[in-house]
């Protein structure tokens, strides 16, 4: 969960982007709300610059860039919209935990997989199933048999 502090939205424990970085729009959302939705401009849309950002290192910059390449503007803009709430500033704090839980994602770094050997007791039961199955199809097979 994204904490909201004067410096910054935190991301991770190492990672916190300077409210200075972040812009903020805000348009006219639809949906529900009645004659209230068409008057107020609640939907945000949220936008941080990775290229141009301080609070990455250039290796995370390069982890962001390759794994949210598809939500990347040609800027190097990451943008997030929130118009669920009717109110502008309960979507500010939606689009930005959007935006936390999706560098949080990006900035993972997966384990890498360590290779392992089947156990003799797998072998043994994959040998057994196969000889299952070979005499299954060999009594349907019918025929004259020896």
């Amino acid at each position: 969960m994204a904490e909201e502090s004067d410096s910054g939205l935190s991301v991770t424990p190492n990672v916190s982007i300077p409210r200075s970085e972040l812009e903020y729009r805000a348009s006219r959302a639809g949906g529900a709300g009645g004659q209230h939705v068409n008057t107020s401009s609640t939907r945000i849309e949220l936008l941080w610059n990775v290229r141009t950002s301080r609070a990455v290192t250039d290796e995370q910059r390069e982890r962001i860039a390759a794994k949210l390449a598809a939500r990347i503007t040609a800027d190097g803009d990451v943008r997030v919209v929130a118009s669920e709430r009717r109110s502008q500033q309960q979507n500010r704090k939606a689009a930005e935990e959007r935006l936390a839980t999706l560098l949080r994602g990006a900035l993972a770094v997966r384990r890498k997989r360590k290779a392992t050997r089947p156990g003799k007791a797998a072998i043994e039961r994959r040998l057994d199933e196969k000889k299952r199955n070979s005499d299954r199809k060999r009594q349907r097979r019918g025929g004259a048999e020896d």
